[in-house]
C-alpha cells in the first residue's frame, strides 16, 4: 500500500485535486462550489432550474388569505427559505401581522433545525421539529396522531413532496397547499447544455444534485436533445451520481440511476463523501519506480498534480486499462477524440503527455507495435491477465 498522507515538502493539492465535478443547483450552489474547489476540485456549474417567488401570485395569496380567514389545525414549515418568502410576500400584502398571529394559534410543525430558526426568527415558536430533518418523520407523526378530519397546511417549496400530501389526504386531512416558490427551466439553457455535454463525453468525473427538480430537469433537457441514453449510460458507468439525499435521487432512480448520498442530508456530508469515493475510483499503478493515480482531468505523479491535455487523458485511459500491456496505434487513435485517420495525431499527442508528466520513462514506445505502461516488474505479473 501506498501512504497516502502528505510528504514533506510536496504540496498538499487537496482529495479532489483533478476531478471536474459538476454542480446542478441553483439554490447555495455558490456554498457547494467553494467547498468543492477548497478541496482542490475544477467546478462546472449549469443551474438546471431558477426558483421564482411567488410574491406576486395569486395562488400564494388565496392560500394565506385562506388560512387567515379560517384557521387551520396544523401548519407544515418544510424549508427556511421558503418560509421566510411566505411572511415577507403576506407583508407585502399587508397581511403580515394577520398570518403571524394566525401561526400563533396554530400547531407549528417545523422539518429541521433551519426551518426551526426561520420561525422563531419570525417571532413565532414551533410545537415539535424532528431530529432526523426528515418529512418523513413529521408525516409519521401526524398519522399516528391521526388525521381525519384535521385541516393541515403544507409550506412548500417548489420541489415535490413525494406522498406526503398523498398520504395525508387518503388519511382523512384536508391539505391546503402553500406554494411559496416555483421552479422554472433556466432562461439560459446554455450552460445546461455545456454540462450535459461534458458529462457524456467523460469531462465530468462526478454530478451533484440538491433537489429532486434539478434531477428531473437534466434529465428532461437530456431527453429533449436526444441524449438521455448517453447520459444514463455515462452516469452509471463514467460520472459518479452524488444525491444530497433519498429523495433527490428519486428521478435518477426512477431511471435505473443509482446514486451516492451522504448519512446527513447536508452539503459538507456530500462533499466529504466525493473526497472518499472519487479518490477511490482512481487506482494507483506502479510505473517506471514513480506512483501514478490517474484522475479527471490530471495525473499524481509521486504525489504531484500534473494537469494533462484532454487528447493526452484519453491515450492515457487508453493505456491504463490493460497496464503493461501494448496498445497499438490504431486503437489509440481511435481512443482519440475527433483525431481521423492519421497515426501521426497519436505520436504529437502522446510527445505532448509525456511532456505534461513530466517523466517521460512513464509510457514506453514499442517499435512497429504501439506503446505501453511501463509497469514495474514485480507487478507486472498481478495485471498480466486485467
Amino acid at each position: 500500500m501506498y501512504d497516502e498522507e502528505p510528504q514533506p515538502g510536496r504540496p498538499d493539492h487537496g482529495p479532489l485535486a483533478g476531478f471536474t465535478v459538476g454542480v446542478t443547483a441553483a439554490r447555495r450552489a455558490d456554498e457547494l462550489g467553494a467547498l468543492l474547489q477548497r478541496r482542490g476540485a475544477t467546478v462546472l456549474h449549469a443551474p438546471t432550474l431558477r426558483i421564482v417567488p411567488l410574491s406576486d401570485d395569486g395562488e400564494l395569496l388565496a392560500a394565506t388569505k385562506e388560512i387567515i380567514d379560517q384557521a387551520p389545525d396544523v401548519v407544515v414549515a418544510t424549508t427556511a427559505i421558503g418560509f421566510r418568502g411566505w411572511v415577507e410576500a403576506a407583508d407585502g400584502w399587508g397581511l403580515g401581522e394577520q398570518l403571524l398571529g394566525r401561526l400563533r394559534q396554530v400547531a407549528l410543525l417545523a422539518r429541521g433545525p433551519k426551518v426551526k430558526g426561520a420561525i422563531r426568527a419570525a417571532g413565532l415558536t414551533e410545537e415539535w421539529s424532528p431530529t432526523s430533518e426528515s418529512l418523513a418523520e413529521v408525516l409519521d407523526r401526524l398519522l399516528e396522531e391521526g388525521v381525519d378530519g384535521r385541516r393541515i397546511a403544507v409550506q412548500l417549496h417548489g420541489e415535490p413532496l413525494p406522498g406526503f400530501v398523498e398520504s395525508l389526504r387518503a388519511g382523512g386531512a384536508q391539505v391546503v397547499p402553500v406554494p411559496v416558490y416555483r421552479w422554472m427551466p433556466p432562461e439560459d439553457l446554455g450552460p445546461v447544455d455545456r454540462l450535459l455535454d461534458a458529462s457524456v463525453s467523460q469531462g465530468l468525473d462526478a454530478l451533484t444534485f440538491t433537489s429532486a427538480p434539478a434531477a428531473a430537469s437534466l434529465l428532461s433537457r437530456a431527453e429533449e436533445r436526444g441524449l438521455l441514453p448517453e447520459l444514463l449510460a455515462a452516469l452509471g458507468h463514467d460520472v459518479l451520481p452524488a444525491c444530497v439525499g433519498p429523495v433527490t435521487a428519486l428521478p435518477l432512480q426512477a431511471h435505473g440511476v443509482d446514486t451516492v448520498q451522504p448519512e446527513r442530508f447536508r452539503l459538507g456530508p456530500l462533499v466529504q463523501l466525493l473526497c472518499q469515493e472519487l479518490p477511490g475510483r482512481a487506482r494507483p499503478l506502479p510505473v517506471a519506480g514513480h506512483r501514478v493515480e490517474i484522475r479527471g482531468h490530471a495525473v499524481l505523479v509521486d504525489g504531484e498534480l500534473k494537469p494533462v491535455p484532454p487528447a493526452g487523458m484519453s491515450l492515457l485511459r487508453a493505456l491504463s486499462r490493460r497496464p503493461g500491456w501494448v496498445v497499438a496505434r490504431a486503437d489509440l487513435l481511435r481512443a482519440l477524440p475527433g483525431a481521423g485517420r492519421d497515426e501521426h495525431a497519436v505520436e504529437t499527442a502522446m510527445a505532448r503527455l509525456r511532456t505534461a508528466l513530466g517523466a517521460p520513462k512513464l509510457i514506453q514506445t514499442v517499435v512497429k507495435r504501439g506503446y505501453r505502461l511501463a509497469l514495474d516488474p514485480a507487478t507486472d505479473a498481478k495485471y498480466a491477465d486485467a
